[in-house]
């Protein structure tokens, strides 16, 4: 073989190689049409053929009439009417836009349907995190092997993905908000539907959301948050702080405790991947909160493709305070009266478990929606290959904020019947967010933890 030629095979397996890594930043071309043809944060603009899924013509950009801010968030879509109901009789006419995971809680249990309403995308965000999606596309990049990132901050850093890895990154980086203080019970549900709940406040900062910020800036830092235990009383006092990086090769998560009984404050570096998550009764893993959190690197992700999926979506009815927590828990599932499922176009990414590595999970399948870079829905699969648990994330415009974000997930347990509802806040407080929400940034440190726990 002639020099020239080898030199030219060696460039054109590294380019393969390169672009199969998923790790070309976008064209300029590609980014030209953020705003056009695609949404500012890279969701096709356009409904599908049959006319199910419609345009996206900016979200929610209005208060519904009579709301005022602080007030209980009025359902915009509360005129709907359920277009039709998936249960274990007929979910074969449906099989081909349902998930894994709820084909088979419809087997599972006879009691559980999903009523499927008019499809509305109701997603927006503020204009700065349209133009910030912009400004980084062309420049963002994964670094240390997929486990940091940087030339981000603000926006959507992969609009136009490339690889499933990019997708988590996008649902990592993804906007919520600046800063929130949320009241919320924990409920791991037994199979008959009895459970002892765990009412906490959470504080959180995400730092790599507020305007201005950029890798230079931000040290680093992508969230913060405290979670304090406010009952039951054995619990109460206990509280959680954690800080997650943006470069987790460069700094791990940093966790730490405080435990009342023995006044006394602990590193916590089990908050973490697989390690059984706070108040859940070991039916969420750490790194199931919000859906996926945390280094990606105990997986190879691959990015599968884009499909039509029934999924959870605007789930205002979920949030009423109308309801009370009895209202809502059953026994094997949530009572489903109170959920609203639409047809979405999501982004289908796989997880498998890396060889040497461990996890409880050897797979996992996420749906991300295309409109916020929501994961909605998830499956995880355990050592033999079958599946485990089913995980979704009900979620509603915030559109005092505005953001999509989270009113509860919900994770079932198919071996044993149990499933784990966070997030729950009807009878809690009021959420509030960003200029609502007053706390020094002191307070995300060991000390302010410290002295938390003397007072």
């Amino acid at each position: 073989m002639s020099k020239k030629l080898y030199i030219a095979l060696v460039v054109s397996l590294l380019s393969v190689a390169f672009a199969s890594s998923g790790w070309t930043a976008a064209t300029s071309e590609e980014i030209a049409r953020l705003g056009k043809d695609l949404t500012p944060v890279g969701a096709e603009k356009a409904g599908n053929k049959d006319g199910t899924i419609p345009a996206w013509d900016g979200g929610i950009k209005t208060f519904p009439a009579g709301y005022k801010k602080g007030m209980d968030y009025i359902d915009p879509y509360a005129d709907d009417k359920i277009l039709f109901t998936i249960d274990s009789s007929n979910m074969d006419q449906y099989s081909d836009r349902l998930t894994d995971g709820y084909k088979a809680l419809l087997k599972a249990y006879p009691t559980f349907k999903m009523n499927v309403y008019p499809t509305h995308r109701s997603t927006s965000m503020p204009q700065r995190i349209y133009d910030a999606t912009k400004r980084i596309a062309e420049k963002a990049k994964l670094v240390d092997g997929g486990n940091g990132i940087e030339n981000v901050g603000e926006g959507i850093p992969f609009p136009i993905p490339k690889s499933g890895l990019e997708v988590v990154w996008n649902h990592l980086l993804r906007w919520r908000v600046d800063a929130a203080t949320r009241y919320f019970t924990s409920a791991p549900v037994m199979a008959n539907g009895s459970y002892v709940g765990v009412r906490s406040r959470q504080r959180v900062k995400f730092w790599y959301s507020h305007a201005g910020a950029t890798n230079a800036n931000l040290d680093n830092k992508l969230f913060s948050f405290v979670s304090t235990v406010l009952a039951p009383p054995r619990n109460a006092g206990r509280i959680l702080l954690v800080h997650d990086y943006l470069n987790q090769e460069k700094e791990h998560r940093g966790a730490w405790t405080y435990n009342p009984g023995q006044r006394r404050v602990r590193r916590a570096p089990h908050i973490a991947f697989d390690n059984p998550g706070i108040a859940m009764d070991g039916l969420f893993t750490s790194d199931q909160t919000d859906m996926y959190n945390g280094s990606p690197e105990r997986y190879d992700w691959k990015l599968i493709g884009k499909q039509e999926m029934y999924v959870p979506y605007n789930a205002y009815k979920l949030i009423s305070h109308s309801l009370k927590y009895s209202d809502i828990i059953r026994p094997k599932h949530v009572n489903p009266d109170h959920l609203r499922y639409e047809l979405h176009r999501v982004w289908r990414v796989e997880g498998t478990l890396k060889e040497g590595t461990r996890h409880i999970y050897k797979k996992r399948v996420f749906y991300v929606d295309e409109d916020s870079w929501n994961i909605i829905a998830a499956e995880y699969y355990d050592k033999r290959d079958q599946l485990w648990r089913v995980h979704e994330s009900h979620t509603i415009n915030y559109y005092d904020v505005p953001t999509i974000w989270t009113v509860s997930d919900i994770s079932y347990d198919l071996e044993n019947g149990r499933y784990g509802a966070n997030y729950l806040s009807n009878e809690e407080e009021a959420w509030k967010f960003n200029e609502d929400t007053k706390f020094e940034d002191s307070l995300f440190t060991v000390n302010s933890l410290r002295r938390s726990g003397r007072r």
